[in-house]
Formats: structure tokens, sequence, C-alpha cells
């Protein structure tokens, strides 16, 4: 049975806003609209209240293997992380012209000092730091986020988008629920049935959907889930189950994640493209809707590396993913040089021997071209679970 044409030419069209590096569809969409394009750094962002005043969030994931870094690497020491410097040389080439600002979240001190090393080189661009809590009680967190999510707001307006107003911050609302919904019922598919979502195409689709506005991305998920669900050309392999993190922030090259997968593993959880699933949840639309993004950070945001976990276990989270998954291996694929991901491996590492599954690591960088010694050892980590895991 041959595959669905369908399916074929949705991914054709996702791998091809995939590989949009000069933003091109943000182009064509400023010019129909005439409206404000800005674009936010990797982990979240409420892109609900740039939507509701009338701004296109793009999310940007750095670079590629495919592109050459040149003057980003003359503004970074080499002991950091590889996303500042793609970040910077695409700026820089003139593919980001079409936004009109950057926001920058509170990630760690690299994106930090981006955020200070873009408005320098950039001062006619909007650069907003987008700061966030630490502490979780709505009185003291919950407080000191609204303040930067007015601040964030009124930035906008200062560049000519209209105020913010509640009515149209709950419709935001509504439309991103949707849109979250259909990635959660996406993994969901993927957790049941992973042969129809291989996690290379389920990837391109998530980043493509950085790209457009919510009322073309939704669509998008919603025709990907349902010709993924009927269509009956994919069969099952017999391959490991495997959850993969440590990729919340700078995302793994497309090429990295087919290597696993040809390794012999399905991957039925990870944390690429965390902005579609960073709130776990519906947030609800009525009430106070600013407050609601707000309550929806302290009380329903994963449990990232990025975010401090006082009264919790580190890495109880990453049981109930494996539980949840049925994950029979955990593979740690983290960035090099990523802080919040190596100083929280331990953790995790032990989390994973609580929940009884077999683990291996590796790092990479989002230029990262060869990938022979991750596929043998993906390969053989696969092929001891078929062989003597319990599982």
């Amino acid at each position: 049975m041959s595959e669905d044409p369908r399916l074929a030419a949705l991914a054709a069209r996702a791998e091809t806003l995939f590989r949009d590096q000069a933003l091109d569809a943000v182009r064509a969409w400023k010019t129909r609209t005439d409206g404000l394009a800005v674009g936010f750094l990797p982990i979240y962002v409420p892109r609900e209240l740039l939507h509701a005043q009338g701004v296109l969030p793009v999310g940007l994931m750095g670079g590629r293997p495919d592109l050459e870094i040149i003057r980003g690497d003359a503004y970074y020491q080499s002991y950091i992380c590889h996303l500042p410097r793609s970040t910077i040389e695409l700026g820089l080439n003139g593919a980001y012209d079409a936004l009109d600002g950057l926001i920058f979240p509170a990630i760690c001190d690299v994106i930090r000092n981006l955020s200070g090393m873009w408005q320098m080189l950039f001062p006619k661009m909007l650069v907003h730091y987008l700061d966030v809590p630490q502490n979780f009680d709505p009185a003291i967190g919950g407080a000191f986020y609204r303040r930067a999510l007015e601040a964030l707001s009124a930035a906008l307006v200062e560049r000519g988008e209209r105020p913010l107003a509640a009515e149209a911050l709950r419709h935001s609302i509504v439309l991103y629920n949707e849109n979250r919904r259909l990635v959660r019922e996406l993994y969901a598919l993927r957790r049941r049935e992973p042969w129809k979502v291989p996690t290379h195409e389920l990837y391109v689709v998530l980043r493509a959907a950085l790209l457009l506005p919510v009322e073309e991305s939704t669509p998008l998920f919603e025709e990907y889930l349902a010709l993924a669900t009927h269509d009956e050309s994919r069969r099952p392999q017999d391959q490991a189950r495997v959850l993969v993190t440590g990729s919340f922030c700078e995302q793994p090259p497309l090429a990295l994640i087919k290597t696993l997968e040809r390794s012999g593993c399905y991957i039925v959880d990870d944390d690429f493209v965390q902005v579609h699933r960073f709130i776990g949840g519906d947030i609800p639309a009525d009430g106070d809707p600013l407050q609601r993004l707000v309550d929806a950070l302290l009380t329903d945001a994963a449990a990232s590396p990025t975010r401090y976990i006082g009264d919790g276990v580190k890495g109880a989270e990453l049981e109930q993913r494996v539980a949840a998954s049925g994950a029979e291996g955990v593979l740690f694929c983290a960035p090099s040089f990523c802080d919040p991901a190596l100083l929280d491996q331990p953790m995790a590492v032990r989390a994973a021997e609580r929940a009884g599954v077999p683990w291996t690591a590796f790092k990479y960088a989002e230029n990262s071209g060869q990938f022979q010694v991750i596929r043998e050892q993906a390969g053989t980590f696969a092929d001891s679970i078929k062989l003597w895991s319990n599982a």
C-alpha cells in the first residue's frame, strides 16, 4: 500500500517552511496585513498576548548545518552553545530583516547576553528581554510576571500596535488552546502508534508552524493529525521505544533525529520545539485574561531545567513521562555547553534509574553534520533494549 499523497504533500510543504531561514513566509504575511512580526527565542513566550495586539509571533530556532557561521563566531567565546552564534549570523546576513523586533525569554545567561548584543547591533529594532519568575507564589512571582507582560504589551504599543484589549486576548487564548490541543493529540498518537507519526516529520511540522499565524498553523496540525491517523501504509517495525530529553532550547539537526530513527528507535516523547507544549493544558478564557496567562505559567508550565524546583524532586517529571509514554529507554540528547540541560542531567539520570529504564547520553550542536558515532551508539542501545530489556 502506497503512502497517501496528501500526507507527502503536507510534509513537503512543512519542510519548505522549516528551511525558510530568510523568513519569506513572514514577509508575505506582512505584505498581506501590514502588521508587525516579532521573533522570539526558545523556549516560551505567551504568543496569545502578541496575537491579541495584532502581532505575528515568529519562533526562531537558530541555524542549521547548511548555515556557515563566520561573523557570529566573532561575537562569542568557544565554550558556550551554538544558538547565539547562528542567531547573530542570521541577523547580520539579513535573514531577519522581516522582523520588527525580537523577544529574548529568560533561559540562561547566554540568552540574556544575546539580548544585549542584539540591542547594540540592531538599535532600531524592538529588543525585549522577557524575564520570568522563579518564585511561583502568586503574590510574588505572579505579580512580577504580570508586570513583565504589561511591559511587553506597552513596548508593542510604542511600536505602533493596538493596545491590549481583554476581549481580544480571550479570543487569542481560545485559538491557542485549540492549537495546543492538536499538538497534544499528535503526541498522543505517536505514543500509541509511533510508526504513523515519525518524529522527523512531526518535528518539521512543529517547526513550520512557528512561521505561521495561529489561524494557519491550527489547520496544518488538524490536517496532519487526520492524515496520519488514517494512513494505513505505515506499518509497525520492531524498534525500541525511547524518550529523548535535553533538547529544549538549541534544537537538534533534522538529520540527527532521522539518524536516531534509522538506528532502531521510535521516539515516543521528546522536548523539541517546546513552545507548543510548555503550557500543559487549556488556559481558561474567562475572567481577567492577562491573569490567566500569568496563572498558567505559575501552575501549568513544563518542569523545564530552566525553572526552579524547590518543593519537588528534580527528575520526578521525567519518571512520569517515562511511565506515560511507555518508553523502554532514555536518550539524554543535549547541546554542547548547555548549562541548564547538562547541570540537570545527573538528577535526570537518577530519575531514569528510579523508573527502571536504561539510558545513554550524547551531545550535539545545531550545525553538526556527521552522526555515524551517534548512530552506532543509539543502534547498540536500541539493540540491547530489544535483546535484554524486561520492558
